[in-house]
């Protein structure tokens, strides 16, 4: 089974970074010139990090420059290209036949070690050679060719490795660059990166925190200014393609983003690419280059190249886009992996043992809190074959594996609880480094070849007392049993004659009998089978002796490979699970599999426990039971009475009650009827535990995007493996819709059911990968009727009528319809198809993917199905939100973007991560599923708002959210946002003077808000000057007669009015709303005119509300009130009525006003119409603004503006205590 698993890399740290190797430096500097090469392999291994090399001798070389002129005696051309030679020194593997050969060997050989010259160089030729077509293999012409050396090495094997990375990642891309200067300068950086990262390798090897990373580190954090939570995980020297130009940079990855700094020909480039808005990350070619990373967003896609290990990159780069979109995107998988949820923890080596973690439980299809501990290439004895078998042992919390290098060889699952002993066996040479492993079934497992095998045994004594502690009542029962009751019961592999049948150990079969009693809910002791098959199974004498050899071919099988859930799996159970299990070891065989019988011997009475504690409870998730209870099997008549239908209610409820995050998802009732035919009840629940929470994971939840993602990869399959059907079917999504059904209920739902538990068999063997492979062997079967349907419905006919017929002539079964199935057509007979020669045939074509190869698909589509899932939110939002706003769609869209972004900005560098649980979850409705905070919603104010009133802004900011803010959660919601800008640019004027009045109102000013420096303090706003101003042509207004006739406007606007009014604004609010119009006006081309306008309206307020304070205070008829207003002929009766409905009676609809009687009021519509009489004023609020230039504005720098702010926010609360 070669490449099933990564070998754990040593140490698993970060590379480091060598100065000066990240940016090229134009040709020239220190430069010798020689007659010969003036590089020597001691020399060049001396210069502290300015050359990379090997134990073996093969190196990359700091560039220097060789004088070829007289050097053709010394060495002789093998290899030429466009732009590099290798050469070999003569007198080296030519047999020494030519007198030059061997008097430059003999040379060589008496030089001392330090001055010996490698035998074999590459060389760069540099830019302007004389001689340059006339390179030929094997002379030079003689001239003035000045070339670099670049690579030596000590075998012509060790050489050939460097030239064919430079053949596969730099010499197509050096076609693209227009001169030869920017060819050297190029290829000198990029060596000098790989020298770098070569040499830092080495210390990372031997050091813990070595000096390199740190001055990577320091370059980090000056080039991107991350805040200090930003922790950088590891970099690589590489190439960021730029349409055709290839840019020689450092590419840094960090626990949230991709960046990528280069300064190259005197040009530098920052690339910052967060991991939540990737949406494809895949290695692929170009026209330039074989081997590439890349790395789409949105619409753009970026190409990264010439990594000196670029799986390694693109492994960690694959973990830390998994780590991050499940984190911030998907709340579901982020809670069920608690090592995800301080991202400040993720290291290099933890990525790296991560992905070793998800295989290993993949491939052995264990539990997901299985921790991989040790992986150790060992030899496994198997009897079955008479020798040892090469493999690796994977050690883990709760088991020992093992897997053969060969492919589909030999594994083996044992669960520690299994295991009596682990001993360690006389080293000899037939034997080396021995551990012996028994177990309860009587059986011994030997593994030789252990490296480290003390340290080994030790780990595993540890594990196994741990395992043994956790489950002590366990133990004392097999300690008062017989020595001879076996804990699975099993046939010994090693000479045990004496057959015990499969079964569960007595003694918890005895105490959960006992549990039974006492439980009110009585359990099925038996399968629903074993009830309902007995009817009808007459005259069925050829499938009973087809049952027959089944069985003894597994009984034999039973003998030589073991029969408990530590059996050797290897080909021959695969064949024999393809034919299809007997009726009779089916629910034992599937609990053996899934590993269910582990679950189920360690938890004795927890099911009755949970059936006790959930039957009786309403919820959700019970009202959805009991609406498909009489769905699940309808047909079969184990669900046509109570008995089947009481059994099927209690397992579901108890899962509903054991794990409420998945509750209970339609289809899972059909296969629970299922395995409820096939498995004790009991049995029934953990073999649906081991497929909701290991064989199909993600599967069963709120948006099901474990299948989603499995329906991606089957597409991927499709395309790979049916190129002629996928290319006829440009869109496959009809594909996935019609195939969603097989895998939910593993074709329970559209097969029939003798034919579909055969399909169940081996999902429990081969789990996912045989579902994968049977769906491409039904595509593949139908592919020319598929190619000549005319639309999807047609298609959907075709594979629905294939499956109908679908046809298992060996069952004993009596055939039973599928209630499921999409149709049944009569009108056209289709021809059977046996289930059997199906299953064949999709192991025979399609099943040579490994689990390694789907769980590396998996990874790509999960990011691509978790952005789907991102665009449908954003979409169904933006629907809700586009009627009610005037903001042009494509802009709104872009307002979305921001939004998110500055959500995540937040959510990256959050102290706690209970706020990222609480701010997004998938399950919440479309609009609530992102919302900020106040500090977020400032930052977008200042963005985005055309209110830009200095440092006036951030106040403004707030209390803009606080009137948002409607429900007092303290965070605001897209819509909010929309709709506030939606006034500020495409609002009337009066719709913005509302938004701005209720700014300065409670709940939007808070009591606290008290500025010291009062602009009423100015003498502008004095309340003594006259309202008459001068204009400049001598004329004169009387705002005196201005004032009378808005008043009485007013009052007549009042009686006809039904809006609800908006309460009063006291001289406190008045004149913090005074100060943001002072602030707004400041810079603009008309600020004079502005401000001039703004104090003789605020002179006017301020003089109405003394009027009307003055008026409450001494009666609505004082003459006082009259002669202040006007000193000319006025009916006092006009004002008066003006006054007292507008101060002192407030309409019957308004809110109470918070002032008092007497206190300095003035309303929403003196202020209006105050300002409308000033034309400054109306322009000023009328003008026509752009939101566009905003946005593009805020694209640009929304992601420097909070990093900068964060940063400093950071390190200033390190630097000194916070004052607030």
């Amino acid at each position: 089974m070669p490449g099933l698993l990564p070998r754990p890399l040593p140490g698993g740290r970060a590379r480091a970074e060598g100065a000066g190797a990240g940016a090229a430096q134009p040709a020239g500097g220190d430069v010798t010139r020689a007659a010969g090469v003036r590089c020597r392999a001691g020399q060049a291994g001396s210069e502290g990090g300015e050359s990379g090399t090997s134990s073996r001798g093969k190196m990359w070389l700091k560039p220097e420059e060789v004088l070829l002129k007289n050097a053709l005696k010394l060495w002789v051309t093998q290899k030429s290209s466009g732009y590099f030679i290798l050469q070999r020194r003569r007198g080296h593997g030519d047999g020494g036949g030519r007198f030059t050969g061997r008097l430059v060997g003999a040379l060589d050989a008496v030089l001392d070690s330090n001055a010996r010259v490698a035998p074999f160089r590459i060389l760069l030729q540099v830019p302007g050679s004389q001689v340059y077509s006339a390179i030929a293999c094997g002379e030079l012409l003689n001239g003035s060719e000045v070339y670099w050396a670049i690579a030596i090495g000590a075998t012509a094997e060790e050489i050939n490795q460097h030239w064919e990375w430079l053949e596969q990642n730099l010499l197509h891309t050096l076609s693209v660059f227009d001169n030869k200067e920017d060819i050297v300068s190029f290829v000198k950086g990029k060596v000098k990166a790989l020298i770098a990262e070569e040499t830092s390798s080495k210390l990372a090897e031997q050091e813990e925190d070595p000096e390199k990373f740190r001055e990577a580190l320091v370059k980090f954090d000056s080039r991107f200014n991350f805040p200090e939570a930003e922790k950088l995980i590891t970099y690589y020297s590489c190439c960021c393609w730029k349409g055709k130009v290839p840019r020689q940079g450092w590419l840094y990855l960090s626990i949230n983003h991709l960046c990528f700094y280069s300064f190259f020909l005197g040009k530098e480039l920052k690339l910052i690419i967060p991991w939540v808005e990737v949406q494809k990350l895949e290695r692929t070619s170009n026209v330039f280059m074989t081997d590439t990373v890349r790395v789409t967003t949105g619409n753009k896609e970026r190409d990264f190249s010439t990594f000196l290990n670029i799986a390694e990159a693109f492994r960690i780069m694959e973990q830390l886009a998994d780590v991050t979109l499940r984190r911030l995107l998907d709340n579901e998988i982020f809670e069920l992996d608690p090592g995800l949820q301080d991202p400040t923890q993720i290291t290099k080596r933890d990525l790296e043992a991560r992905a070793q973690n998800e295989f290993f439980r993949a491939f052995f299809r264990l539990p997901r809190k299985e921790k991989l501990h040790e992986v150790v290439d060992c030899s496994l004895w198997t009897p079955f074959s008479r020798c040892h078998t090469a493999g690796r042992m994977y050690t883990s919390d709760s088991y020992i594996c093992f897997a053969s290098k060969e492919n589909g060889c030999c594994t083996v699952i044992i669960p520690l609880r299994e295991v009596i002993s682990i001993e360690k066996m006389e080293d000899t040479s037939l034997l080396p480094n021995p551990i012996i492993v028994s177990i309860r079934s009587k059986t011994a497992f030997q593994f030789i070849e252990l490296k480290d095998r003390d340290t080994l045994v030790e780990n595993l004594l540890q594990r196994l007392k741990e395992v043994n502690s956790g489950n002590l009542l366990h133990c004392n029962n097999l300690q008062n049993n017989n020595q001879n009751s076996l804990a699975f019961g099993s046939t010994c592999t090693l000479g045990d004659d004496e057959p015990v049948c499969l079964g569960t150990e007595a003694s918890q079969g005895k105490e959960r009998s006992e549990c039974e009693k006492e439980n009110n809910y009585l359990l099925n002791a038996e399968a629903l089978r074993s009830d309902f098959h007995q009817s009808g199974m007459s005259g069925l004498d050829f499938g009973k002796s087809r049952e027959q050899i089944k069985e003894s071919l597994w009984d034999d099988h039973f003998v030589e490979y073991g029969r408990t859930v530590c059996m050797f799996r290897t080909e021959k159970i695969r064949k024999l699970v393809a034919m299809g299990i007997p009726e009779s070891l089916r629910g034992k065989l599937w609990l053996l599999f899934s590993d269910a019988e582990t679950d189920l011997a360690s938890h004795p009475g927890y099911y009755v426990h949970l059936v006790e504690a959930s039957m009786g409870k309403c919820c959700m998730a019970t009202e959805e039971i009991e609406r498909d209870l009489h769905r699940s099997l309808p047909e079969h008549p184990a669900f046509q009475s109570e008995t089947g239908i009481a059994a099927l209610r209690r397992v579901l409820t108890a899962y509903a009650h054991r794990n409420p995050k998945i509750g209970y998802c339609q289809s899972m009732n059909i296969l629970t009827s299922v395995l409820l035919l096939y498995a004790k009840e009991e049995e029934a629940f953990w073999l649906l535990v081991a497929v909701c929470e290991r064989m199909l994971p993600d599967y069963f939840n709120h948006r099901v995007i474990g299948a989603q993602v499995d329906q991606s990869v089957f597409e991927e399959l499709i395309k790979e493996q049916l190129p002629e059907l996928a290319e006829h079917m440009k869109d496959l999504t009809a594909l996935a819709s019609i195939s969603l059904s097989w895998f939910l209920t593993l074709f329970l739902s559209i097969m029939p059911l003798e034919s579909a538990v055969n399909v169940v068999d081996c999902f429990f063997y081969d789990g996912i990968k045989a579902i994968f492979q049977l769906g491409l062997a039904i595509l593949e079967a139908n592919a020319v009727d598929l190619c000549n349907s005319k639309d999807d419905g047609q298609a959907l006919m075709i594979l629905s009528r294939f499956l109908e017929h679908v046809k298992n002539e060996e069952s004993p079964l009596p055939p039973i319809g599928n209630h499921h199935a999409f149709f049944s057509d009569d009108h056209e007979p289709s021809p059977v198809t046996e289930i059997a020669n199906l299953i064949h045939d999709s192991y025979e074509k399609f099943g040579d993917h490994s689990v390694e190869q789907i769980e590396h698909m998996r990874y790509k589509h999960r990011i691509r199905v978790l952005q789907s899932h991102e665009d449908t939110t954003k979409q169904n939002v933006l629907r809700v939100v586009i009627p009610e706003v005037s903001i042009l769609p494509e802009d709104l869209e872009e307002l979305y973007d921001l939004f998110k972004r500055e959500h995540l900005i937040r959510c990256y560098w959050e102290s706690s991560r209970s706020a990222v649980s609480e701010r997004h979850d998938p399950s919440r409705p479309y609009a609530e599923q992102y919302r900020i905070d106040a500090q977020q919603f400032a930052s977008l104010y200042r963005l985005l708002s055309p209110w830009t009133c200095g440092e006036h802004t951030e106040l403004l900011a707030h209390r803009t959210f606080r009137l948002l803010d409607e429900n007092r959660d303290r965070l605001v919601e897209f819509k909010g946002l929309a709709s506030c800008l939606d006034v500020m640019y495409n609002g009337e004027m009066n719709e913005k003077i509302k938004l701005l009045y209720k700014l300065h109102i409670p709940p939007a000013l808070t009591e606290n808000e008290r500025d010291s420096q009062s602009p009423l303090q100015n003498p502008l706003l004095s309340t003594s000057r006259p309202l008459v101003i001068g204009k400049s042509n001598g004329d004169a207004v009387d705002y005196q007669k201005q004032l009378k006739q808005m008043l009485k406007d007013l009052a007549k606007e009042k009686d006809t009015k039904t809006e609800k009014e908006l309460p009063k604004m006291s001289q406190r609010e008045f004149i913090q709303f005074c100060k943001t119009l002072y602030s707004m006006f400041h810079e603009d081309p008309e600020e004079n005119d502005l401000y001039q306008a703004i104090a003789t309206v605020t002179t006017l307020l301020l003089q109405i509300g003394e009027v009307g304070q003055r008026s409450i205070s001494l009666g609505s008829g004082s003459d006082e009130f009259t002669e202040d207003l006007q000193p000319s002929e006025t009916s006092a009766s006009d004002q008066n009525a003006v006054f007292t409905d507008t101060v002192k009676t407030p309409h019957k609809d308004s809110q109470p006003s918070p002032v008092t009687e007497g206190d300095w009021t003035v309303s929403f519509e003196h202020i209006l119409a105050s300002l409308l009489t000033e034309q400054s004023l109306v322009n000023f609020f009328e003008k026509p603004l752009e939101l566009k230039p905003k946005l593009e504005n805020a694209k640009l720098n929304q992601y420097s503006l909070r990093t900068n702010g964060m940063s400093c926010q950071s390190r200033s609360e390190h630097a000194k205590p916070s004052t607030q």
